[in-house]
């Protein structure tokens, strides 16, 4: 049997190694943004990264009771108090291209567009202009912009300007920018959301596509583990119940 393969973590008797780092080292002279960043990059972060990553991390950790992945964990808590981890693990469910998954999809049209934009004769502005056009034409969101309670998102003004104080905003943050002014112009002012500007840093900070979901899910966890804790602590069993409106058929035999 072949054995699978891995580059991130070794170990034997006496020792652990996470990409190379003795697990003891990073435990005294690193942080776990530090080893976060090295587990999906493969080194360790320089300071501004870790900035902008740990700002990033505490920005997306919770965003109350109601967003699907807390309400989600909170109603399996309701419901099953034996098992703390299924609760939780109900919560990450909740995460998909819906509710947390945007970032992901952003990144692909960084990607797919502001290399080129950045070389070639259209301008960045152009590039989200085209974008937010086709998506409009689809009759499809723009991933990463539009917020259902903020008209203002408090956190991307601080994710961006730590970018620029510590020289990381580059193609990422200039395109988010762009798409925000041209669906301000396309379709009516919306803000960047967390998603957006997750997108952006990462972009940025040179993680592929996927990391615009697993890095939510990273921080996300450390929210739904404290609404469960709550939802156990403060509430009875089986406290959740969601009204529900029947509008099927009305009472009949077999037969008729």
């Amino acid at each position: 049997m072949q054995p699978w393969r891995t580059a991130i973590v070794d170990k034997d008797a006496t020792h652990i190694w996470v990409r190379g780092y003795d697990i003891t080292e990073l435990m005294t002279r690193a942080g776990f943004v530090d080893t976060v960043f090295l587990l999906h990059r493969g080194r360790l972060p320089a300071q501004g990264e870790r900035t902008l990553l740990e700002a990033l991390l505490v920005a997306s950790a919770d965003h109350g009771a109601g967003a699907p992945s807390c309400a989600t964990a909170r109603l399996a808590a309701s419901g099953n108090r034996a098992s703390l981890s299924a609760a939780v693990a109900a919560g990450i469910l909740a995460i998909g291209d819906e509710h947390g998954g945007a970032g992901e999809a952003l990144m692909f049209l960084i990607g797919d567009h502001a290399p080129s934009a950045r070389r070639g004769p259209a301008s960045m502005q152009d590039a989200a202009d085209a974008v937010v056009q086709r998506l409009r034409d689809d009759d499809r969101a723009v991933p990463g912009i539009g917020h259902r309670v903020h008209t203002t998102d408090p956190r991307v003004a601080v994710l961006f300007g730590l970018a620029r104080e510590h020289g990381i905003a580059g193609d990422g943050v200039a395109f988010v920018s762009a798409l925000e002014a041209a669906a301000a112009r396309l379709i009516k002012p919306l803000p960047i959301n967390i998603d957006g500007a997750v997108a952006a840093i990462l972009y940025d900070l040179g993680f592929p596509p996927s990391a615009g979901k697993l890095i939510f899910i990273i921080a996300r966890v450390a929210g739904i583990t404290a609404e469960v804790a709550e939802e156990h602590a403060r509430e009875k069993a089986m406290r959740i119940r969601i009204p529900v409106e029947y509008d099927g058929e009305p009472p009949r035999r077999l037969g008729s």
